[in-house]
C-alpha cells in the first residue's frame, strides 16, 4: 500500500488491515463535532464546500473501521505463511497471464520509468490479486470514521483531503473511490495524498483512474518505484549461503559493500560472485535458520511501497517467479509450512464437507474459517491453535481414525 507505514495488503486474512499495533480506540466528544472541525480543514485546504457537504457532512462512521484496527499481517503471521499464501502457483499463473495481456503498456513504462515489468506486475499481484480485491468500503466514509477516532487521526485527515481534493479534480468519480479501511484504493492500492505524488495519466484519457484503468495504475506503480529510487537493470537482490554458525551483521538498515559480505563468507546460490562496492543489506527474515538474502537498492524501492520485509520480499519473489525464477532453495525453519491459495480453498471445501461452518469457501482465512480449524483440532487430538497450515489439511485429506474400542 504505498504511501503507509503500517498497513498490509488484504488478501487473505480477516480482518483486513490493521495497525502494527492495537490503535488506542478514543472517540471525540460527539461525532457532529468532528465533521465540523473537518469542514473547517477542508476550507482552509481550499476544498469547495459543495464537495464537502456532498460527501462527508452525509455519512455516519462505520464500526468495521474501528473494529479493523487491530493485527497486521506483516507483524503477526509468520513469514513462511504469509510468502506462501501471496507467492503461489496460481498467482505466478495469473501473473504470467496479465503480462501477456498487457505487454504494450508494460513496455511503454518500461521505457518510460525504466523500472521492470515483472516488478510492476507483481505489485500489482500482491496489492489487489490483479484487481480481484480492491476493497469495497467507501473511501471518504472510512477516512472520516479513521479521523475521528483511534491515535492517527492527524495523519487520516490529511488522507481524507487529499481524498476529496481526488473528487474534486475529477479524477475517479466518488461511486467509483472505494477501497480498504484504512484509505488505500485502486489497483495498486495507493494512499489518497500518494495518488497526489505519483499518480499519472498513462492512457491519455486526461484522467488519472487507478479504479478503472489499468494502465493509469501500472503507469503509476511504476512511476512510484522510480521516485523511490529504482535503478534500472539493477536486481533487487539475491539467495545466498551463510558459512556455519554464521553470527554477524544482518538487517535493512545494517548495510556495507559487498565486497565485506563476501569477506564474512556468504555466497550467491547461483554460483555467481559477490562482490563490488555496492552497499548492500542481509535479510535473515526467519533467523539464520532459514533462508538468507543480500538485498540491493531496489529492494529498498519496493520497501518503501509498504514498509514491512515480508511484504517487499513478497513482491521481490513474485516478480523473479514471474521471469521464470525458482522457489527459495533453503526452506523455511517449520515444520508446519503455511498452505497455498488453492490448498485454503481445498481446507475450506473439506472442512465444510464435514460440517463445519466456514461459510462461502474462497481461500481467505477468517474467524469463521478460524473457528472450523479449532474444532476439527478437538476432534482428531490435534492443539486447537486454529492454524492453516499443511498439519492440518493433512488430517482432513485422511480419513478419521476408527474409534479404540472400550
Amino acid at each position: 500500500m504505498a504511501g503507509m507505514r503500517f498497513f498490509a495488503p488484504a488478501l487473505f486474512f480477516a480482518p483486513t488491515l490493521a495497525f502494527a499495533q492495537a490503535a488506542i480506540l478514543t472517540a471525540p466528544p460527539d461525532f457532529p463535532a468532528c465533521v465540523a472541525q473537518l469542514r473547517a480543514l477542508a476550507q482552509r485546504e481550499g476544498i469547495s464546500s459543495e464537495t464537502f457537504e456532498a460527501t462527508v457532512a452525509r455519512v455516519d462512521p462505520d464500526p468495521t473501521v474501528i473494529e479493523a484496527m487491530g493485527n497486521q499481517p506483516e507483524f503477526s503471521t509468520p513469514i513462511w505463511q504469509y510468502m506462501s499464501a501471496l507467492v503461489d502457483d496460481k498467482r505466478i499463473a495469473d501473473g504470467r497471464a496479465q503480462l501477456k495481456l498487457w505487454s504494450p503498456t508494460l513496455e511503454r513504462a518500461e521505457k518510460a520509468y525504466g523500472v521492470d515489468r515483472h516488478v510492476i506486475i507483481a505489485v500489482w499481484g500482491v496489492e489487489s490479486n490483479y484487481g480481484k480485491i480492491m476493497g469495497r468500503r467507501p473511501l471518504v466514509r472510512s477516512l472520516v470514521t479513521a479521523s475521528c477516532y483511534g491515535k492517527r487521526q492527524n495523519f487520516f485527515r490529511g488522507e481524507l483531503m487529499s481524498a476529496l481534493k481526488i473528487l474534486g479534480s475529477g479524477d475517479i468519480e466518488a461511486e467509483l473511490l472505494k477501497g480498504s479501511w484504512a484509505g488505500a484504493f485502486g489497483h495498486t492500492q495507493l494512499m489518497p495524498s500518494t495518488f497526489h505524488r505519483t499518480a499519472v495519466d498513462f492512457d491519455g484519457d486526461g484522467r488519472r483512474d487507478l479504479v478503472t484503468s489499468i494502465p493509469d495504475a501500472l503507469g503509476s506503480t511504476a512511476n512510484y518505484l522510480k521516485l523511490a529510487g529504482w535503478q534500472t537493470g539493477q536486481p533487487w537482490g539475491y539467495e545466498v549461503k551463510l558459512p556455519a554458525r554464521y553470527s554477524g551483521p544482518s538487517g535493512r538498515k545494517n548495510r556495507q559493500p559487498l565486497d565485506d559480505w563476501h569477506a564474512l563468507g556468504i555466497r550467491r546460490l547461483d554460483g555467481k560472485t559477490i562482490g563490488g562496492e555496492a552497499n548492500a543489506a542481509l535479510l535473515l527474515p526467519a533467523g539464520a535458520r532459514g533462508p538468507a538474502f543480500i538485498a540491493l537498492r531496489n529492494y529498498d524501492a519496493i520497501y518503501s511501497y509498504n514498509t514491512a520485509e515480508s511484504y517487499a520480499l513478497a513482491i521481490a519473489h513474485l516478480a523473479d517467479r514471474l521471469r521464470g525464477g525458482a522457489p527459495f532453495r533453503k526452506a523455511w525453519p517449520t515444520d508446519d509450512p503455511g498452505l497455498s491459495r488453492a490448498q485454503r480453498l481445498e481446507l475450506q471445501e473439506r472442512l465444510a464437507s464435514q460440517g463445519y461452518d466456514v461459510g462461502e469457501p474462497d481461500g481467505l482465512i477468517g474467524p469463521r474459517t478460524i473457528d472450523a480449524i479449532k474444532a476439527f483440532q478437538v476432534t482428531r487430538g490435534m492443539q486447537p491453535d486454529g492454524y492453516a497450515g499443511q498439519r492440518v489439511l493433512r488430517a482432513l485429506q485422511s480419513p478419521a481414525p476408527a474409534p479404540k474400542p472400550k
